[in-house]
């Protein structure tokens, strides 16, 4: 989309910068958003795409003289977020952001004022009605009464969409906002967006998935360490121009795994975790597999398929209803993580900022939290010891931080997921359960990440790795098993295993 000389952005942003602590996060950086279009904003994790999209949407202000930003050609500047929702830029996070006490309808209308009858008291079922219609306009079935806090992650997603869509936007911001839906659920808000650009909202879709921009976008625009980079019409451009220009070195694919281990699957070597006939009291039903030292088995399926189930009643967060789990050809009882931590089970969970870290904590606190009895001594931690430790490991998985002390939640995300990993490698685990171990993170650290997987299944490590990234899980995996509504409908081996029969047994019922 060649957009002419003499058009007028529907918002522009020039000569950005900012600073915190005398450190400057971007510098320079400029964007021009045009109605009816989608501009996507590439870079890296820490490129500064998340601190320029909050001083569009308010919640940063730029450093004094650091740029201006241009609203339908005239000058503007926010005061904080409601001012800039007021005036039009509506954003979906990545994180979500949503009341999980309250309902959708709440949620979806939340900062609007409820209808009210002439008592004062709240009109709740034109609240619903209002709601609902958005919900209808995105073809969602979800119940507007229902409490938030009962929905799955794909669902809160949808809510969040439709809180942002509520707000009749004229600039939308959207983070990743595919990380958590199924294919038809990503058909759906493509549809929603290409309904959108014809309204003349002006979208900014922030993925690190390929296939995406050039699939909805219209231009993009590209940041490198705080600085603008390169903007044109997306036809102009190709996948791997776009990651040369985002990481200033040539990528031409993602990691593959080269030297898998080959397994001789004879009477002598046991496999590291095999599960029987095991159930849980959700999703699983009757799930069998083994995992030999040394193989990195990925796990494919659908949202909703019970994959997370499945490795989360593994790790004892969900009980295990039937069925028996060995470690090592020895049967374990795992009834609580610490059981199955204690049994060499280790897990990488699929929301790190949820579930996996402890945000307000340094890295090396995150990094040592499960060792921390080996450094403490008559209830007294050694410092000492944990420095050294962590450092360790922040060298190992290669982790890029100011200093150990650094607050966690800083980091990117990419960090930030190899700060779970080797808070795992501190227990020396036999079994390493990831479930969705890139997600949302950029193509170098994905890249990176997949680097240590390799590595450790090369030092004997069993790893079962769930995916929803097809390229993913046929790059990294030794053997792919393949889940459908609770049960495994396949196995692949490496040779044999393709995007089409992927998708065949994750779409098969029993």
């Amino acid at each position: 989309m060649e957009k002419s000389s003499v058009e007028i952005p529907i918002f522009k942003m020039e000569g950005i910068s900012k600073t915190f602590s005398k450190v400057t996060v971007l510098n320079n950086v400029r964007i021009e958003l045009y109605p009816g279009e989608v501009h996507a904003l590439m870079g890296e994790n820490g490129a500064g795409k998340s601190t320029f999209m909050k001083i569009l949407a308010g919640i940063y202000q730029p450093n004094d003289n650091g740029g201006t930003m241009y609203l339908k050609g005239q000058p503007v500047s926010w005061k904080d977020p409601i001012d800039a929702r007021n005036k039009g830029i509506s954003v979906i996070h990545q994180e979500l952001n949503l009341s999980p006490n309250l309902t959708i309808s709440e949620n979806i209308l939340m900062g609007k004022a409820f209808p009210k009858n002439r008592i004062g008291m709240v009109k709740w079922d034109e609240v619903h009605e209002q709601a609902q219609k958005v919900l209808d306009s995105m073809g969602s079935n979800l119940n507007p009464r229902q409490l938030v806090s009962t929905l799955s992650v794909a669902q809160q997603q949808i809510v969040e969409i439709a809180r942002a869509l509520s707000t009749e936007a004229e600039v939308l911001i959207m983070d990743e906002p595919t990380a958590s839906l199924t294919d038809k659920e990503i058909i759906k808000l493509f549809q929603i967006i290409n309904d959108l650009k014809k309204k003349g909202v002006a979208i900014v879709y922030i993925s690190h998935r390929m296939e995406e921009i050039f699939q909805i976008s219209n231009r993009y625009t590209v940041l490198r360490d705080g600085e603008w980079i390169s903007s044109g019409p997306i036809e102009d451009t190709s996948p791997d121009h776009l990651v040369r220009l985002m990481v200033g070195r040539n990528i031409n694919e993602l990691f593959n795994r080269t030297n898998t281990n080959v397994i001789t699957r004879s009477k002598e070597v046991l496999p590291m975790l095999e599960v029987k006939n095991v159930s849980d009291n959700t999703i699983v039903k009757n799930i069998s597999f083994k995992i030999y030292p040394g193989e990195i088995v990925g796990l494919a399926g659908l949202v909703g398929a019970g994959r997370t189930e499945l490795v989360r009643a593994l790790f004892g967060v969900s009980e295990v209803t039937n069925g028996k789990i060995f470690v090592n050809g020895k049967p374990v009882k795992i009834k609580t993580p610490i059981d199955a931590i204690s049994n060499g089970i280790a897990h990488v969970p699929e929301s790190r900022k949820e579930q996996g870290l402890f945000l307000s904590m340094s890295v090396k606190e995150n990094i040592l939290m499960a060792e921390l009895k080996q450094h403490s001594r008559a209830g007294v931690v050694n410092w000492g010891q944990i420095n050294e430790s962590a450092a360790k490991y922040i060298s190992d998985l290669g982790i890029k931080i100011a200093s150990p002390n650094q607050q966690v939640s800083s980091l990117s995300g990419g960090n930030q997921q190899k700060v779970v990993i080797a808070r795992w490698l501190s227990i020396a685990p036999k079994v390493l359960l990831l479930d969705e171990p890139t997600r949302g993170v950029d193509i170098g650290a994905k890249t990176e990440i997949h680097k240590i997987v390799s590595k450790l299944a090369e030092e004997g490590l069993a790893v079962l790795m769930i995916s929803s990234e097809l390229p993913e899980i046929l790059g990294v995996s030794d053997r792919i098993l393949v889940m459908n509504e609770g049960r495994i409908t396949g196995e692949l081996s490496r040779e044999e295993a393709t995007q089409e029969k992927i998708m065949y047994l994750a779409t098969r019922g029993e």
